[in-house]
């Protein structure tokens, strides 16, 4: 808030004061080499997936804005990259992902210290190991950053990764709860990642020759790469800020939109756009919902799960900013597919979701699947409502399509295109999703 409210004041003076506003120096956590390029050939080798089909850029992909196009994934039983992934009629999957599949920009800033949209992983000094996670301290041993440790939770999930109950060794060990005791999945992971001559060598070079490869060592270096690959800090807002460049009339009116009229960096707020916060503004829910294997349905009260405050209800994290018109679809569940519908969204957000038109959302085919379950149930598009805690403003459409140019400004296209892109193959020799 108190750099939100720098900006504010900022905004009510001359254009030419807006040169050098107060952001506090970006702290990076700085990387070797060698570990990115391993972690690089790590995370786009399907080898880390329990039937090895899924890499981590099939759903974070450097064509997609490190995301994958799409309003909800298919991870493990899907053929195919972004939008065009469909279904495998030999491997259905059981569900879409629950959740928006988030950018990856920036997240080797020491400010990034909470992951996903609940929450659930983040820093947290009072811990033996730094780290909190819903999986126990176990689970968070032995690597360097919460975003080395994000990197557990899509290996070990079935939708996402790991395969289906008895699909394979690794799905078996995930099902039955063994996951970092000897034998259970993370060891399984990093056997298969040992057996290859190349990883084992490149391992040789970080860790020490014949040092055992650890599933958290695996964590670890994919952090030092997307830390490398995604570092967007070269926008031309980033080139404005710096004194470098100037911005165009519209983007200058957006940034006043943006910091004054509409308050948008309240929550929004620093260098990256976030405040790192949770927040119910209402947003439409479509898929699975955050449900138990038993359940049907359910609904995804967001911060709420790692909390258990019913304050918390249906707030999310603030994402941040950077790149943002490349990473559509918006919002926790991927509703919203353009950039505009979005923010007109944070003009009204009850109103717009009780006119939430389905067809806004990016959805490739799923037999068999109720996409609109909660939309369609008025007690709970309700439940929704109630916990909104954003008030309705107006901006004009001259307004908008300003601010929309202000946020193009906050695009670095060598971050958005990736620093070493996609290898042409990996060690394990298995295909790699371009």
């Amino acid at each position: 808030m108190k750099y939100a409210m720098t900006w504010i004041f900022a905004a009510l003076l001359p254009s030419a004061a807006l040169a050098q506003p107060s952001f506090p120096p970006v702290e990076w956590v700085e990387t070797e080499p060698a570990r990115v390029e391993l972690g690089w050939l790590l995370f786009y080798d399907p080898i880390l997936s329990g039937n090895q089909t899924v890499a981590c850029a099939t759903c974070h992909h450097p064509r997609f804005g490190t995301s994958d196009g799409v309003s909800l994934s298919i991870g493990d039983g899907g053929i195919g990259l972004g939008p065009d992934r469909v279904t495998d009629p030999d491997n259905l999957p059981e569900q879409r992902i629950p959740r928006n599949a988030p950018g990856l920009f920036n997240l080797g800033a020491a400010e990034f210290s909470v992951m996903f949209h609940d929450g659930r992983l983040e820093a947290d000094p009072n811990q033996p190991s730094g780290i909190r996670t819903p999986l126990g301290e176990s689970m968070s041993e032995g690597f360097d950053s919460v975003l080395a440790a994000q990197a557990m939770f899509p290996v070990l999930s079935a939708d996402e990764m790991a395969g289906h109950y008895s699909e394979n060794p690794i799905s078996r060990a995930v099902r039955m709860g063994h996951l970092s005791l000897d034998d259970g999945a993370w060891d399984q992971i990093a056997e298969r990642v040992d057996a290859i001559p190349e990883y084992r060598a490149r391992f040789d070079r970080v860790l020490g020759l014949g040092a055992q490869i650890e599933f958290t060592d695996i964590g670890n270096v994919l952090a030092d790469f997307i830390r490398f690959e995604w570092r967007a800090d070269e926008s031309p807002f980033d080139q404005y800020l710096a004194g470098d460049a100037t911005l165009s009339d519209p983007a200058m009116r957006g940034m006043d939109v943006f910091y004054q009229t509409a308050g948008c960096g309240s929550c929004h707020a620093g260098r990256f756009q976030t405040d790192h916060g949770f927040h119910a503004i209402a947003m439409p829910q479509i898929g699975p919902g955050k449900a138990a294997r038993f359940e049907e349905h359910a609904r995804d009260e967001g911060r709420m799960r790692v909390t258990g405050d019913p304050a918390d209800a249906y707030a999310f994290r603030t994402p941040s900013l950077r790149n943002v018109t490349q990473t559509a679809p918006y919002g926790h569940a991927g509703s919203y597919a353009d950039l505009e519908s979005t923010i007109r969204h944070h003009l009204d957000p009850v109103g717009s979701l009780l006119a939430y038109d389905p067809s806004q959302a990016v959805l490739p085919d799923f037999d068999g699947v109720e996409d609109f379950w909660v939309m369609s149930n008025q007690d709970e598009v309700q439940a929704i409502a109630d916990a909104n805690a954003l008030e309705p403003m107006a901006l004009s459409d001259a307004q908008i399509a300003d601010l929309i140019v202000f946020l193009e400004q906050l695009t670095d296209p060598v971050a958005a295109a990736g620093r070493m892109g996609v290898p042409d193959v990996v060690p394990s020799g298995l295909p790699v999703q371009r």
